[in-house]
């Protein structure tokens, strides 16, 4: 919903309002520069303007909710709205909220929401909320009896006034918040295609960093399209930054997986999990990376309980950040269909076929490494080396 004649996006960060003046500016240049990707990737002729503390984006009414969409889809964003915008003064500023309530407001209860960032205009905020709700009022009292609520209203009217200019709205599309992808260092991101992984590959996206994807092709240890449901969902998070690379490293794991699964009974999850671990360092050192992203979370599988992540962990100098370690699976999967990651996740991994009849769920360090293979991580060197390479985006830097 918007006001007539809207073809301007607001576009509102959080985060970044707390920084130092040099590092704001720094991370609104990248914000700016991730914005015009997305616009540019999703075809929407617009462009996008620097400003202090809030970004616009200048399009046309036909593509402004287009426009929002795509803001609202940008990691460092906690909100956009399509906003009319007229000059900074009473008579404009009333004649866009009478026009905006006699094509929005039909019924029930309203309110206007007034903030005043220009100290040169002759009214404050809270003169802009009094002859707004007057306008308002009279643009449709003919036709009803309006009401004002102030504190739970059906429907508000926004102003928000900066730089000699009136910016009217009436929603707030929420976004990802957190920092802009590129603020942060990269990270090896371990991709199965389930319902974790891709979540919380996100959630390090959301935190301002790119991800390298890696997925281990289990062989015939895989399930029916498990290979491709980690490609679907890494293209799903390819485009929430398509100024990035989203190189999917495809590592054949399956010759690894079946000696564990012939030589290994009780404890080959927590080995399989540390050559993982150890592969994707390797990664990380060729990738330029700086730690290891993975979905796991306490407790959620015998492999996770707190004594055996300290096992798996062990197996790489490098950070391993767990941004899902205490979410509980449905708010997990509430998280996956707000990123778009579910519908290609609901496939059966497979993986439960490589699972040993007896869980180790206490594992010890010095005993996983006695029963290990010697060559374990040998092997995750050599097929990390050998891993196959899909582009999944296109990697033009807005910057």
């Amino acid at each position: 919903m918007q006001p007539p004649g809207a073809d301007t996006v607001l576009v509102r960060h959080g985060e970044l309002n707390t920084k130092s003046s040099k590092v704001q500016g720094a991370m609104e240049r990248r914000l700016i520069a991730n914005l015009q990707a997305l616009v540019a990737d999703r075809e929407i002729d617009g462009e996008v303007e620097r400003r202090w503390s809030r970004p616009l984006i200048h399009t046309s009414e036909a593509q402004v909710e287009d426009a929002v969409e795509a803001a609202a889809s940008a990691p460092g964003v906690v909100s956009a709205s399509a906003a009319t915008v007229v000059p900074a003064e009473r008579d404009a500023i009333e004649d866009i909220l009478a026009r905006t309530a006699r094509e929005h407001y039909d019924g029930g209860s309203f309110a206007v929401r007034g903030r005043r960032a220009d100290r040169d205009v002759p009214f404050d905020s809270e003169d802009a909320q009094r002859f707004g709700g007057t306008a308002i009022w009279e643009a449709v009292e003919d036709e009803f009896e309006p009401e004002v609520d102030l504190d739970d209203p059906d429907l508000e009217f926004s102003v928000e006034i900066r730089d000699g200019k009136a910016f009217v709205f009436l929603e707030k599309v929420p976004g990802p918040g957190g920092l802009p992808i590129g603020t942060q260092e990269p990270l090896v991101a371990l991709i199965s295609g389930g319902i974790d992984s891709p979540v919380a590959a996100f959630e390090v996206m959301r935190r301002g960093c790119p991800i390298v994807p890696v997925y281990l092709d289990l062989g015939e240890y895989g399930g029916v399209d498990h290979r491709e449901r980690a490609v679907e969902s890494v293209r799903t998070l390819a485009a929430y930054a398509p100024n990035y690379e989203f190189d999917l490293r495809v590592v054949d794991a399956g010759e690894t997986v079946d000696l564990l699964a012939r030589t290994f009974e009780q404890g080959r999850m927590l080995a399989f999990r540390r050559y993982m671990y150890r592969l994707a360092e390797h990664v990380a050192e060729e990738a330029g990376a700086v730690g290891i992203v993975t979905g796991e979370a306490i407790g959620q599988k015998s492999s996770q309980t707190a004594t055996n992540l300290g096992v798996t962990s062990r197996a790489t100098d490098l950070p391993i950040h767990r941004p899902l370690l205490s979410v509980d699976k449905q708010e997990l999967i509430e998280r996956a269909k707000d990123v778009g990651t579910y519908s290609t996740a609901t496939i059966p991994a497979g993986c439960n076929r490589f699972a040993p009849d007896q869980a180790e769920t206490h594992g010890d360090l010095s005993t996983i490494e006695t029963r290990e293979p010697d060559d374990l991580f040998e092997r995750a060197e050599r097929d990390a080396a050998d891993a196959e390479v899909l582009e999944l985006g296109r990697g033009v830097d807005g910057v």
